[in-house]
Parts: structure tokens; sequence; C-alpha cells
């Protein structure tokens, strides 16, 4: 090995180093600023800002901030780099300040650190590192967005239609530097079933609460007959229930919400119109339903991250892949068992191998792009 070529080995990872710095003080940056969905605007202002300070030229729509890289090429490749930087509100069994960004034994606890602000520092840190490359082979678009937790109209769906032309994406969630390679959709559905209010002692009226016992009944037991090979059944679960106004009133309305997550057997509408066909209480879908998600195994994404010594899965949870209609894998440091606990965290090594593995993925990406089955196909 050459001494030029050892010193630019050395020279790039002294550069990760200091990304890997720079993106956990963003992190904690972030962590200190409170940013629930639709309610992004500070945080939105310290990405932007974080990177103008580092000369990337960014552009904003609502609370969502997006960059290409330096020499974009429209006649190559585009690779959308995305992740959120919206947080649920903290639970009750938070013991810590949820707002307070404290290091301990190697951890970064806070707010968001694990879902999703670790995955969204290490891929801008990814971008950060490629920005400047004049001979790369395909183009980078980094998208911190908003409202993913609420499945909101202003987020990444807001933006896509201002991105262009997309080839393949990675999106940014803790799986612990896994690839999920499929992930199901969600759909969320308002019901109401109907009766007439009485009085309790004397057993009047037609009590709704009984007929949503009915219902719920059955969407805990139901089994759609077809099942996917590899995203298995379609899941639905009710998830908050509210009846009635006083102890001696028969209720007229019951009203419950069922988290329903899809699977690429069924389209929207057959799934609806099972749920329909079986219940009878009044069913609504809520808007920003999200679709299922799934990448071909022989893709490039795919095969440069297997040969980095990953693993692929099927992700229970839904993302922001939803909204996308390219080839996408999910995938970012942190664990998702920790998304929504109290006293969240994530470790500051997770941050640093979450960098090096995404640099090394877009490094092989190279390889996989020009051996890609597909293209004899």
């Amino acid at each position: 090995m050459s001494l030029q070529l050892i010193d630019e080995i050395l020279e790039g990872d002294q550069q990760l180093s200091h990304l890997a710095d720079d993106a956990l003080l963003l992190l904690k940056q972030l962590i200190a600023t409170p940013s629930f969905s639709g309610e992004e605007d500070k945080t939105a202002d310290l990405i932007r800002a974080f990177m103008e300070t580092r000369d990337i030229n960014t552009m904003r729509l609502y609370n969502n901030i997006w960059a290409f890289n330096k020499y974009y090429d429209p006649a190559k490749p585009t690779i959308l780099l995305n992740s959120h930087h919206d947080t649920v509100k903290p639970n009750e069994g938070y013991t810590r300040n949820p707002y307070s960004p404290d290091e301990r034994d190697g951890k970064l606890y806070g707010l968001g650190s694990n879902d999703a602000g670790g995955c969204l520092v290490s891929l801008l840190a990814v971008f950060n590192y490629f920005y400047n490359s004049p001979n790369l082979c395909y183009n980078l678009c980094f998208a911190a967005t908003a409202e993913e937790e609420n499945t909101g109209e202003n987020g990444l769906k807001a933006l896509l239609p201002l991105l262009g032309h997309i080839d393949f994406a990675i999106v940014g969630e803790p799986t612990q530097m896994q690839l999920a390679t499929a992930e199901m959709g969600c759909m969320v559905l308002d019901c109401t079933a109907h009766g007439t209010a009485g009085h309790a002692a004397r057993k009047e009226g037609d009590n709704a609460l009984y007929k949503a016992m009915a219902d719920i009944q059955w969407f805990s037991s139901f089994q759609f007959p077809r099942r996917s090979a590899f995203m298995g059944d379609i899941k639905m679960t009710v998830t908050e229930i509210k009846a009635g106004i006083q102890h001696n009133i028969v209720p007229s309305e019951c009203h419950f919400t069922v988290d329903v997550r899809l699977n690429d057997c069924y389209n929207v509408g057959e799934v609806l119109a099972i749920i329909k066909n079986h219940t009878i209480s009044d069913v609504f879908a809520r808007p920003g339903i999200v679709r299922p998600s799934c990448i071909d195994q022989i893709h490039p994404l795919v095969r440069a991250g297997i040969a980095l010594g990953r693993k692929t899965y099927l992700s229970p949870t839904s993302s922001d892949q939803g909204w996308l209609d390219v080839p996408s894998l999910k995938m970012g440091p942190g664990d998702s068992a920790r998304s929504h606990m109290a006293n969240e965290y994530i470790f500051v090594d997770e941050i640093k191998e979450g960098i090096n593995i995404y640099t090394n993925l877009l490094k092989n990406m190279v390889y996989c792009l020009i051996h890609n089955p597909e293209n004899n196909a």
C-alpha cells in the first residue's frame, strides 16, 4: 500500500471522526429544542443554520429542510437521504427532563435522541462527507422532514414534488443499522357505534357501548384470508375508546380507534370494504394512509448492505417510506424498541457506527450499480 493511499485513508477517518463530533453536537441541540409534529419550526431553523454554516446551500418548505450535493448532475441517479426531526410528546413515565441532552455511561438521553435524531444527524454527517465530491457516480439529496410522527400533510409528502426525480432512498429510522427491506403500511380508523340513550335503572335505550364491544371483538379476532409470504397478516388493534357522559345514562354513541397495519396482499379499498361488511359501526379512515413498502433483495442498496454484513428483515412499524413510490431502504442507528419509551436514549457509539456504515454503504454502491442484475434484465 502506497504512503499516499495510507494518508488518504487516515485523512478520511479523521474527517469522519470530526463529522461524528459535529453530529453529536447538533443532536444535543435538537433534543433541547421541543419539536412536536407540526411545531418543528425551531429545529428546522437549527438544521438549516447548521448546514449553511458549513457552506451547504439549503431550501425550505414549511419545516422541511433539503439540499443537493454541490456537483449535482441530472444525468446521474439520485439517492434521497431522509429522516425526520419531529417527535412525539414525552410520556408520563419520564423521570428525566426529556429536553436535557445528558450523556451518561455511553448513552445520550433525551426525547427524539433515538427516534429519529440519531438517524438524522448521522445521515446529515454522511451527506456533508460527500457534499463536495466532484466525481460521485450518483447525486445525493438530503431531506430533514417534519410531521412523520403524525403522518402529516406538510412533511415529506408535501416536499416530494419539489425534489424532482428520485431513483431510490435511504430512510433513517432506528434499525440497529440492519436493513429493513420491507415495512407494514398503516391506516387509522375512527369508528362510531350508534344506539339510543335511556335510563340505566330501567334498562331503557339501546346501548351503543355493547354494539361497539361486538365490533371490537371482531377486530381482535378476524384474520384476512390472503397472507403475505414476507409481511405476514394484516394486524388490527383497537387503541382508544370513549363512551358515556354519566353513570346512569345508557350511552347513545361509542367512539373507538383502530390501528391497522397493512401488508402487500390488499389495497386500502379492499381492506375497508371487508371491515365495513363485518361491522355495524360507522368506519372512517383518517387522511395520511401509509402504504406498505418493499425493496427487491437484488437492488444495489440491499446488495451493498449485505456485503457489509448487514441483515435484512421486515419492520412492523411504519415510516415516511409510505409516501415514496421508489425503492427505499429503512436503516439507521438506534433501536426501534426504544422509540417513544420513557427516558429515551441512544448510545453515542451507535451514531459513530451509523456514520461509518452509511458511508461505506454509499461507497459500495458504485460497484453494485455497475454490476446490477437489473441492468441485464
